[in-house]
């Protein structure tokens, strides 16, 4: 099946693109999401308005966080020395995003932007409180992490809002990361994926962040098993206690990759596994 028809129209800049929106586009950036959903009918839009040659591919150091705009590429931030450096969680989590081919062209901005619960992109930033940047012809307006990812494929995201920037601040200097992913081939979207930062002093847990991909419509921060964590020494006992209390923060769902059950336990699994690996070294 091919896409049903459509007017289509490539911005010149972020004006014209914020014009386009004002009449109903949708956003091509990479095409690595849209495309498929075009080709399949599910999305049938009168106007798509391609932003691929805006100026948005910004990956830096502002202060105490790194900005990276909204089209710099899945790859372009993998392989980046100063992603690798200040989000490492980042950094490793990309390497799960589909393959090198799909890298290549998809974009954080729309990753995040396609919001979709089992994708690892949307989990870490989550985990480490990005702040989403959002402009329209009404202004420009922050959406912090928490409160942009609504269900699965909706976001804060007005109808006529392009995402223009993704700003993370930056780790503690001894912050340590961990990640484990269940999927049913090598770079498939995650069944369950849990993603984790610690820091530790003088033994003691005294911050931690554990976001959690497909295991609810959305991914989620799972609060109460960092509270678990924090002022405690990581022995094999609390990172028990905090697994279990991750995966009752779940919310999954019977589909045709698993049982919600199934994922309730990764959830637990994971959770030890990536926490052993952010508090072990």
């Amino acid at each position: 099946m091919k896409a049903a028809p459509f007017e289509y129209t490539r911005a010149g800049g972020v004006g014209d693109a914020l014009d386009a929106l004002r009449l109903g586009a949708v956003v091509l950036a990479g095409g690595q999401s849209l495309v498929p959903l075009l080709n399949a009918r599910v999305r049938r839009p009168a106007l798509v308005v391609d932003v691929s040659r805006l100026p948005l591919t910004t990956v830096e150091r502002d202060g105490p966080a790194l900005v990276l705009g909204a089209l710099t590429r899945l790859r372009t931030a993998e392989t980046s020395p100063v992603v690798a450096r200040a989000l490492p969680l980042l950094a490793e989590a990309l390497t799960h995003v589909g393959h090198v081919s799909v890298r290549n062209r998809g974009t954080v901005g729309g990753s995040a932007a396609h919001a979709d619960p089992a994708a690892e992109v949307p989990a870490v930033l989550l985990a480490l409180d990005a702040v989403f940047t959002a402009r329209s012809h009404r202004g420009t307006r922050e959406v912090e992490a928490r409160d942009f990812f609504r269900g699965p494929h909706r976001t804060a995201l007005e109808p006529d809002e392009l995402l223009t920037a993704v700003r993370v601040p930056l780790p503690a200097p001894t912050a340590r990361h961990g990640m484990a992913e269940l999927s049913r081939r090598p770079n498939d979207l995650a069944v369950t994926a849990v993603f984790t930062s610690v820091v530790l002093t003088d033994g003691v847990v005294t911050d931690a962040r554990i976001a959690v991909a497909g295991a609810a419509p959305t991914p989620i921060r799972a609060r109460a098993a960092e509270e678990v964590l924090t002022g405690r020494a990581p022995t094999p006992g609390v990172l028990a206690e905090a697994a279990e209390a991750a995966a009752s923060a779940t919310d999954p769902v019977d589909d045709l990759h698993a049982p919600a059950a199934y994922r309730r336990d990764m959830t637990a699994v994971l959770t030890r596994r990536a926490l052993r690996r952010a508090t072990t070294g």
